[in-house]
């Protein structure tokens, strides 16, 4: 039995360039007349690529899904912008370095692993209580501070010397700024560089393959996606039907002590009922319940 009414799961967009993804949200909202309805990990309006979204009590997943992120993008060095890629105003124009492709492999080492970066200008990183874009737009420049995010997978696909212009395949955790990379990567080679274009291939643990074109306003909506796609991360404890009714009414259920993590939780047909918590004390606590009793 499914644990709750009407659409739910995850319908992964393969969002058009010229989009916001909230457009792209309140197009779902009217093509499945649902109000709940939650996108994870905004993406620029030029950028296309994965956009996963969360139907109805699936919202409540997304806190659980895995934060890091890939993507395609090609770097234009000798550009600088006010807002680090090739759709802002030009700030400056200098000549790239003559580099060979194992040269400039190398100056992407700084940027692998955990390091600090700064966000740019135009983000939605909140200062003083407003996105950082907002006050961008009204000419301010900010001091924002770096902060630490991992690139753990930074591989260069191609590199064309004549142009300028190089292909970066990147694996990073939530929080990182592709835009912000190009920008310093410039910086690092003394000529600046700027974000070209930019496709994000996988988020909160759905791939492009798994992506759909968005729906046109008469369209039919897609068929949702079971969350336990995105969860796989998570351990799993299946229940008895005896323990599915103490799960919906909010008890707490036995569970071998372990680390105390989150616990994707399914009844006897493999159907997700919702996360616990494991306790000290063989506890399993229940955090999100689906179609729970009362």
């Amino acid at each position: 039995m499914a644990p709750v009414d009407g659409p739910f799961g995850f319908v992964v967009i393969d969002k058009p360039a010229g989009l916001t993804s909230h457009a792209c949200v309140g197009r779902l909202r009217r093509c499945y007349g649902l109000r709940r309805i939650g996108h994870g990990g905004t993406l620029d309006p030029a950028v296309t690529g994965v956009l996963p979204i969360a139907l109805g009590p699936a919202t409540r997943l997304l806190p659980y899904l895995p934060g890091d992120k890939t993507y395609r993008g090609q770097i234009q060095l000798g550009t600088t912008t006010n807002t680090d890629d090739l759709q802002g105003e030009p700030l400056h124009q200098t000549a790239w370095p003559e580099l060979p492709i194992a040269a400039l492999d190398a100056a992407l080492t700084p940027f692998r692993g955990a390091i600090r970066q700064r966000p740019p200008q135009v983000s939605a990183v909140h200062v003083d209580g407003e996105r950082a874009h907002n006050r961008a737009r009204r000419g301010e420049v900010m001091d924002l501070p770096a902060r630490p995010v991992t690139i753990h997978r930074l591989t260069l696909l191609a590199w064309d010397p004549a142009n300028g212009r190089l292909e970066l395949e990147v694996h990073c955790s939530a929080g990182t700024y592709i835009r912000s990379l190009a920008r310093d990567l410039g910086e690092a080679l003394g000529c600046g560089g700027c974000l070209a274009q930019l496709r994000r291939t996988q988020a909160l643990g759905f791939h492009d393959r798994q992506a759909v074109a968005l729906p046109e306003p008469d369209d039919a909506p897609p068929a949702p996606l079971s969350p336990l796609q995105a969860l796989a991360h998570l351990p799993r404890r299946d229940l008895t039907d005896a323990e599915l009714t103490d799960w919906r009414c909010g008890r707490r259920l036995c569970m071998p002590d372990g680390p105390e993590e989150s616990i994707v939780v399914c009844d006897a047909d493999g159907e997700i009922v919702g996360i616990g918590l494991r306790e000290p004390g063989e506890q399993l606590r229940p955090k999100v319940v689906f179609g729970a009793a009362g």
